[in-house]
């Protein structure tokens, strides 16, 4: 039996992102001290913290952080990996929410219990000329 098995709430989401100019999978840790960070490999998301390029990162982001904004945003305009990591990532982010909805709506199905209609919303008709 795996660890794995026991605690399902370690189940961290599995993403794509990219090395250079390859597209490589990836993790998002949904728990412990990395909460929502994109990690290489799953134990990255238990380690211990290292302070001392914490601190240096700081460092850099307050001296360089727009320059760096600034090239980021260049790179996923035009590197053709980033285009296909930001395609894989959106194309399976709807898999996922198709799956949640389906599961939602079977969960609070009763049976004999009728569901409110939607509501209408107003559209303003427009003026003609």
């Amino acid at each position: 039996m795996l660890l794995r098995e026991l605690y399902n709430h370690l189940d961290e989401k599995q993403i794509w992102g990219r090395s250079g100019q390859k597209v490589v999978r990836k993790f998002r840790c949904t728990v412990g001290r990395r909460k929502g960070r994109i990690v290489k490999k799953i134990a990255q998301c238990f380690a211990s913290p290292n302070i001392k390029a914490r601190v240096t990162m700081k460092r850099t982001r307050g001296r360089v952080g727009a320059k760096m904004m600034r090239k980021r945003q260049k790179t996923m305009r035009t590197n053709p990996a980033s285009k296909r990591v930001q395609a894989l990532n959106k194309a399976s982010a709807k898999k996922s929410t198709a799956k949640k909805a389906v599961a939602r709506s079977f969960r609070n199905f009763r049976p004999g219990r009728t569901l409110p209609k939607p509501l209408k919303t107003y559209k303003p008709k427009k003026a003609k000329k």
